[in-house]
């Protein structure tokens, strides 16, 4: 093959899968804290094993109990659909050990009169759109989405039976000229109840690639390139199989690793953090700039230094290679856009309590809602890109 002829491989894992349940509890946690003010500082991890949750972390605003956050807590381990032996929202043991924010941190971050505020760490966020697909997002990554969330529709509502939370997918696809142009292989492996032989699990998940993946694609793919629990049984599964932690799954979250990643978590972290910030403010650049036509992909970089609010640089690269271009979306962007953390927020609206939802099947190429969530999404600015 050339180099614009390849296979290409993403993955995704659902809800039930035990980093995902952390990611989950992390996010509610923001949500709790930016419920009650907006402007609260948190940065929370989780960590799931056998029948356990530990919530640890910083925190800075409104004093919220104990007992709510582990009431909240199991409303997410309910709703992921968890009341198993190893693993239930019923008897869980669930401790909380979260604390005042640094004050060296908070130093860097405020300002006076919150004018100048600076990005709560440094690092690299990036961001991509390309026209894979409708959302703009990667072929891989989408349909390995777009599999694990309608099979958990379908088992939360009761039509998929016998199947649990713990999922993983995988597909694989054939580029050519840069392209997806078929499927070459699927993975799933998914958690299922014990009285579910190995014939019956397939048969249930096999419908679900054929509602996921377009016909073109799956046309002339080898039912032995079909792989369902390649490696058998699957019961014990979800926190009670393997230790969840939070932040474990950044390539699921993003972009299916057919964009590089600067290497922050997003879950768990409010919107000062320019890890999840500037990640989405990155995207929805990126998106406006594709959606204007402007090329058929683009990646975004932006770089933060901690306690300073501009972006240190912003790096560009479409899919044509054209400098000229570039040099004018750059200038289009620092006209326009407030890439401070500050900025950010307000253009975004992040200071609202809409992360929970965030926390599975991707950060990109969802849809924004009137609940004021995945405003990164929007292409409300493409006729400022529009050469």
């Amino acid at each position: 093959m050339t180099n614009n002829n390849y296979l290409f491989t993403s993955e995704s894992v659902s809800e039930g899968h035990p980093d995902k349940v952390c990611d989950r509890i992390s996010d509610m946690v923001v949500d709790s804290y930016i419920s009650k003010d907006p402007v609260s500082r948190v940065a929370c991890e989780t960590l799931t094993t056998t029948n356990k949750v530990v919530l640890a972390g910083e925190t800075r605003g409104p004093s919220i109990n104990k007992e709510e956050l582990i009431n909240k807590v199991r409303n997410c381990i309910k709703d992921i659909g968890y009341d198993q032996k190893g693993f239930s929202w019923k008897t869980a043991d669930i401790e909380t050990h979260l604390h005042e924010q640094s004050s060296d941190i908070a130093m860097g971050v405020d300002s006076k009169d919150n004018k100048d505020e600076g990005a709560g760490d440094q690092g690299i966020m990036f961001g991509y759109a390309c026209k894979e697909t409708e959302d703009l997002m990667p072929a891989p990554i989408h349909f390995s989405h777009k599999i694990l969330r309608l099979m958990a529709i379908d088992r939360k509502n009761g039509s998929l039976k016998g199947i649990e939370p713990d999922s993983k997918s995988q597909v694989t696809m054939l580029y050519e000229e840069n392209k997806p142009v078929k499927v070459t292989s699927v993975v799933i492996s998914t958690q299922h109840a014990k009285d579910l032989n190995q014939e019956k699990v397939r048969d249930l998940v096999i419908p679900y690639i054929n509602k996921s993946i377009p016909k073109d694609y799956l046309e002339g793919l080898d039912p032995k390139e079909i792989y369902i629990n390649p490696t058998g049984q699957f019961v014990i599964g979800g926190p009670d199989g393997d230790t969840g932690l939070t932040g474990r799954k950044i390539i699921v979250d993003t972009y299916g690793g057919a964009a590089p990643h600067g290497g922050g978590a997003f879950s768990g972290k409010d919107p000062t953090k320019v890890d999840r910030s500037a990640a989405y403010a990155s995207r929805y650049l990126a998106k406006n700039i594709v959606s204007a036509g402007v090329s058929d992909k683009c990646l975004i970089q932006l770089a933060y230094a901690i306690g300073v609010s501009k972006p240190l640089s912003i790096f560009i690269k479409l899919d044509d290679g054209d400098e000229a271009k570039v040099e004018h979306i750059k200038k289009i962007i620092n006209q326009n856009f407030d890439l401070s953390p500050r900025g950010i927020r307000e253009m975004l609206n992040l200071n609202n309590p809409i992360y929970e939802v965030t926390s599975a099947y991707g950060h990109f190429g969802r849809k924004a809602t009137n609940k004021g969530e995945f405003t990164w999404e929007k292409t409300d600015k493409v006729d400022l890109f529009k050469l």
